[in-house]
């Protein structure tokens, strides 16, 4: 029997240490600076010490450096929109020997439900190339100017989120180099210029990210859910670099977005 219990113990502290897994050691200098890049955003991060400084420089990768030689310097904690992993910070003897850079390894992450992120990037990505396999529903949402088109594919509706596809086509031989893609939503119809009002809503992703095309583009542009009343509309507008200049803008009715369709 003491055998027994014995082996017993024993194998569930093997059980318990397997269940653990021990922070990725991460070394760092104070003359370098180390890249974490992660697969998705990254939404939280915690530095166990104020010996190491930290900040995130475009939204999936973290940057931190120590500021003193100390031999242990705490632990980082990353947690993105569906994991979470935690690096051990050890000094490094010299700086060719700190990670520069560290790739966040999605095979060695734990999966974490973050309450905040009702939809990962991920998850918007596979939606949108889902989206774009669909033949266009909306072909009555049209503009042209310059010989160029503007066109509505579809509206889907996922969650809490509306997907946009849309198409570009240039029937010239010029290539459009794309400026910037707006999106508002703003009075249907303008009486005055001085009561005219506008709300600019951002896309929380987009399906491609394309500055230039000879003739045809379609992409598909990602909003948290929102709505409006019937005498506004929702306003798509794309313009071209400098010095051609070539604008383009789409209106989009709110019936139309009624009859958003699902994936």
């Amino acid at each position: 029997m003491k055998k027994i219990l014995t082996l017993f113990s024993l194998l569930l502290l093997s059980y318990a240490g397997f269940g653990q897994a021990a922070p990725v050691v991460l070394y760092v200098h104070k003359d370098i600076s180390t890249h974490l890049v992660s697969p998705e955003p990254i939404t939280y991060v915690d530095i166990s010490t104020d010996d190491v400084a930290g900040d995130i420089p475009v939204a999936n990768m973290l940057r931190i450096k120590p500021k003193t030689g100390s031999p242990t310097l705490g632990v980082v904690t990353v947690v993105g929109e569906r994991f979470m992993i935690q690096y051990k910070l050890v000094y490094a003897a010299s700086p060719a020997k700190a990670d520069s850079e560290v790739r966040i390894d999605p095979t060695n992450i734990d999966e974490f439900l973050n309450p905040a992120v009702s939809m990962s990037h991920e998850e918007m990505q596979r939606f949108a190339l889902l989206a774009v396999q669909q033949r266009p529903e909306m072909r009555h949402v049209s503009v042209r100017k310059q010989k160029v088109q503007l066109q509505l594919n579809n509206i889907y509706t996922v969650g809490d989120y509306f997907f946009v596809d849309v198409t570009m086509k240039n029937r010239t031989n010029i290539p459009y180099a794309i400026d910037q893609v707006r999106f508002k939503i703003e009075d249907k119809k303008v009486l005055k210029a001085t009561n005219f009002q506008q709300l600019e809503v951002e896309p929380v992703f987009t399906l491609y990210d394309v500055d230039n095309f000879k003739r045809k583009y379609r992409n598909v542009y990602v909003f948290k859910r929102f709505t409006f009343p019937d005498e506004k509309v929702f306003n798509m507008e794309v313009s071209e670099e400098q010095v051609s200049g070539r604008t383009i803008s789409m209106k989009v009715n709110y019936r139309d977005v009624l009859n958003a369709d699902t994936l």
